[in-house]
C-alpha cells in the first residue's frame, strides 16, 4: 500500500442543524464490527495516466452507484493514511439521499486460507454526519479534510 494514491469526493450540505458530511462505512469483514475509524470520504485508487480530479469523480460513481454532483469543487488537498496511502480529495456541495446509493462490490477470499471468494460491498452503510459526529468515526488522517472544509465553511 506504501505510495498507493485515492481520490475522493466529500459530499457536503447545510440543514437546520448546520453542516453535513456524506461518509461511507466500509465494506467487507474488516470493518463490519467497527465504527471509529471505519468511515470514509467516498473514494479510490487511480494509477499515474489518470488526473486524480478525474478518478474522484469515477470512484463517487462506482463506490455509490450514482453520478458525482455537479457544482463548485472545493480542493481539500491530500492526506497520508498510517498504511501510506495519499488520499487527495475535493468537497462539494450537494444533498443527496442514502437510500439510493447502490454500492460497488470487491471479491478477496473469505475466510483467510479457505480459497473460498466472496464478494463485498465498497461500503456497506451512507450517512450524513455533522463534522463533530465525523470526527469520531472517520479514518483519523482524513479528519483534516473536515478541518479543511470548516475553514470555506460560511
Amino acid at each position: 500500500m506504501k505510495g498507493t494514491r485515492s481520490a475522493g469526493l466529500l459530499v457536503f450540505r447545510y440543514t437546520g442543524q448546520g453542516l453535513e458530511v456524506l461518509l461511507g462505512h466500509m465494506g467487507g469483514p474488516f470493518f463490519a464490527r467497527r465504527e471509529a475509524g471505519a468511515w470514509t470520504v467516498p473514494k479510490g485508487e487511480y494509477g499515474p495516466g489518470e488526473p486524480a480530479w478525474e478518478a474522484a469523480r469515477r470512484e463517487f460513481r462506482e463506490e455509490l452507484g450514482l453520478p458525482p454532483p455537479d457544482g463548485e469543487a472545493v480542493p481539500l488537498g491530500e492526506v497520508r493514511q498510517a498504511g501510506g496511502k495519499i488520499v487527495t480529495a475535493w468537497a462539494v456541495e450537494a444533498d443527496l439521499d442514502p437510500a439510493t446509493v447502490v454500492p460497488g462490490t470487491f471479491v478477496m477470499e473469505w475466510p483467510p486460507r479457505s480459497g473460498r471468494m466472496q464478494r463485498f460491498p465498497e461500503l456497506d452503510r451512507v450517512a450524513w454526519f455533522t463534522p463533530d459526529r465525523a470526527r469520531e468515526v472517520i479514518v483519523t488522517a482524513q479528519t483534516a479534510f473536515l478541518d479543511r472544509l470548516a475553514e470555506h465553511s460560511p
